[in-house]
């Protein structure tokens, strides 16, 4: 049976980089946020969005995502309401993906917020992927052109690295990226002797 091994971390951790990695090693590898992107763009979707946030975050019916995520971050319970109508169609089009993945014997879930939404009880282990928090609002900066200040809001929104730690089986320091690819490799090597004597 396939075993799921949840990758997360904090935005701008590089979990994305660790995932693609998974990736490189034959592991299929599902990126949660990708993913809820284009599910974003349903008609199902888009009518709870409308509804729940207005018609105001929409140009030309399309979705003004940083409109959107500008309101959502900076306040919480805005927050836990777009995650009730994403993560449910998230875990729907996962559980499709999985039965078309079933014939590998692991496969990888990467999300940032593994954790806040309850996910992680789903998946057989986890891996936290953790970088110095300087590092992190620089690589945000200069990936998603935003603020200092509006990476920040972001961090504050979701779990510390110290809560996701606590809770994960393994940890991946991503400061040195050679070190960081070695580190995946020794974890996939335990996971796959893990799954084998499951």
């Amino acid at each position: 049976m396939t075993k799921i091994i949840g990758l997360t971390g904090g935005i701008g951790s590089g979990k994305t980089t660790i995932a693609n990695h998974f990736r490189s090693l034959g592991v299929p590898v599902y990126i949660a946020d990708d993913e809820a992107r284009i599910i974003m763009q349903s008609e199902e979707v888009i009518s709870s969005i409308k509804e729940s946030f207005g018609g105001t975050i929409f140009e030309d019916g399309i979705l003004n995502r940083a409109r959107l995520a500008e309101i959502v971050f900076g306040d919480p319970v805005k927050l836990k309401l777009l995650n009730e109508i994403v993560h449910p169609a998230v875990k729907k089009h996962f559980k499709q993906w999985l039965l078309d993945h079933e014939k590998f014997p692991l496969v990888v879930y990467e999300a940032a917020i593994l954790f806040e939404s309850g996910n992680y009880k789903d998946f057989d282990w986890i891996i936290t992927v953790s970088a110095p928090l300087e590092s992190r609002i620089q690589r945000v900066i200069e990936r998603d052109g935003v603020t200092r200040e509006q990476v920040l809001e972001r961090i504050k929104a979701q779990w510390s690295d110290e809560q996701r730690v606590s809770k994960s089986d393994f940890v991946i320091e991503n400061i040195d990226p050679e070190i960081a690819k070695r580190k995946t490799e020794e974890i996939l090597k335990i996971l796959k002797i893990k799954q084998k004597e499951s």
